[in-house]
């Protein structure tokens, strides 16, 4: 396994355990709410009328707790899955224990249906390079593990093929990871068009013009109120890649 394969896919050997499916079957796991955790983890012991007797997994302290605050776990065959629509059990605490598996196994894409959830690794991480792009580059999306790649190229597929404009949305709070994103939106979509085999006759622009409209749709930005404005500036070494071939990301 490379260095960026171990950031984006999942090696199920370890996740489909027998013994862990035989365990999660035989102690009724649960999720239940956690003042310190959100949720945590627990078995129930004892069931009376709309109260649960729940003993916590991490601390073996038993608990009560109202049968409308428990939320059911998934069986251990889910764990660490690639999308989130999968789940048998699709609720709050299944969904943020899905992600900070996957988060801390350093998969930051994770696909909720037709979304996919990013979470800021805030570090560089080795998924970006051309040989990543080729990778996703004409593939459909249940082919290859979660990526903003994964997403353009369906994008950018579907505007070629039916000929209808589309659009990506990356939204999220300060930090969130959206600029960086979008940089990665502008590299994929910058690479496939400035590869593609069109004619001149037929379009009448070179595909490395054809990139310049990808950044005016781009540059419908504001100042937010903190006086930020990342994205023009990160355009600059964008414009190098035009205007030399300089790939700068």
């Amino acid at each position: 396994m490379s260095d960026a394969d171990k950031f984006l896919y999942v090696d199920r050997n370890l996740v489909n355990n027998p013994l862990a499916q035989a365990d999660w079957a035989t102690k009724k796991l649960v999720w239940v709410p956690s003042e310190r955790l959100g949720f945590e983890a627990g078995s129930i012991k004892e069931e009376r009328g709309d109260e649960c007797t729940v003993e916590l997994a991490d601390s073996g302290k038993k608990i009560k707790v109202n049968k409308d605050d428990i939320q059911k776990m998934n069986p251990p065959k889910f764990s660490k899955v690639e999308d989130m629509a999968e789940l048998t059990c699709l609720n709050e605490a299944s969904v943020l224990h899905n992600l900070k598996e996957r988060y801390y196994s350093g998969l930051i894409y994770t696909y909720s249906g037709l979304f996919c959830v990013v979470i800021n690794p805030y570090k560089n991480l080795p998924i970006y390079s051309e040989e990543i792009v080729n990778m996703y580059k004409g593939k459909k999306r249940h082919e290859m593990p979660p990526h903003i790649y994964a997403i353009t190229d369906t994008a950018y597929r579907s505007m070629m093929q039916d000929r209808e404009d589309q659009a990506i949305l990356c939204t999220g709070e300060s930090g969130a990871g959206k600029t960086e994103n979008t940089k990665k939106v502008i590299q994929y979509l910058a690479h496939v068009a400035s590869s593609s085999k069109f004619k001149k006759d037929q379009v009448g622009l070179k595909p490395r013009h054809l990139c310049v409209f990808i950044i005016i749709l781009f540059l419908q930005w504001e100042i937010s109120d903190d006086g930020n404005a990342p994205v023009p500036l990160q355009l600059i070494s964008f414009l190098i890649f035009l205007a030399f071939g300089i790939f700068p990301f």
